[in-house]
């Protein structure tokens, strides 16, 4: 009996922790004066996000790729406000400690005018403080600098010039996460019954 009622419990545990929580997804369609693309945002292990697209219609180079704070584009691209910042941190490289969570880096335009855009990054986050959801992207007109660079510009934008093209990111999966978190909410209460009645056996079961 008391192999079973450990069990039971065990079992119990399990449940209640088990992560039913599905990935979150996202998109946003960029578009300016000749420039369009989407581009997509999927939730990947150790908290983390894949970003995969393709934007079309810039000269050969490399163009600064930002999240901008505001999901505004009723003036354009130019209504969507600073770099996405709530650490209030310096502009920098994607790969620095010291960083917007919306610095992006460079995107890499072709000679047929395409840029094929596929990295994980660590900052952005499609749930929590740090989500991109109902944020804009907006791709610039020169390369970001990383604010290596003596441009007074250079620590707040990367001093990558104006805007070209922008959207506003957009929820894909879950469609209604509340739900899944209910179900969850569920799992739990259900494990807490089960413990509470297995360790009640245990306490009044001879063995």
């Amino acid at each position: 009996m008391l192999k079973f009622v450990v069990l039971l419990v065990s079992v119990a545990l399990v449940v209640a922790h088990h992560d039913v929580d599905e990935p979150h997804t996202a998109t946003v369609f960029l578009l300016g004066t000749n420039v369009h693309g989407t581009i997509n945002f999927s939730e990947v292990e150790g908290g983390k996000v894949h970003v995969q697209g393709i934007i079309t219609g810039m000269p050969p180079g490399e163009y600064g790729f930002h999240v901008h704070e505001k999901g505004d584009i009723s003036g354009g691209c130019g209504t969507t406000g600073s770099h996405f910042n709530p650490e209030k941190m310096d502009h920098g490289h994607p790969n620095d400690s010291v960083r917007h969570v919306g610095d992006l880096g460079n995107v890499r335009f072709g000679e047929q005018g395409t840029a094929n855009i596929d990295f994980v990054d660590s900052q952005i986050a499609l749930r929590g403080p740090h989500s991109i959801i109902g944020r804009a992207v907006v791709l610039h007109e020169k390369a970001d600098d990383f604010g290596r660079s003596d441009h007074p510009d250079s620590r707040k934008t990367g001093n990558a010039g104006g805007r070209v093209a922008c959207g506003v990111i957009g929820i894909l999966e879950p469609l209604y996460p509340q739900k899944r978190a209910s179900s969850a909410s569920n799992i739990e209460s259900f494990a807490y019954f089960f413990i509470t009645s297995a360790l009640f056996l245990l306490r009044h079961t001879s063995f």
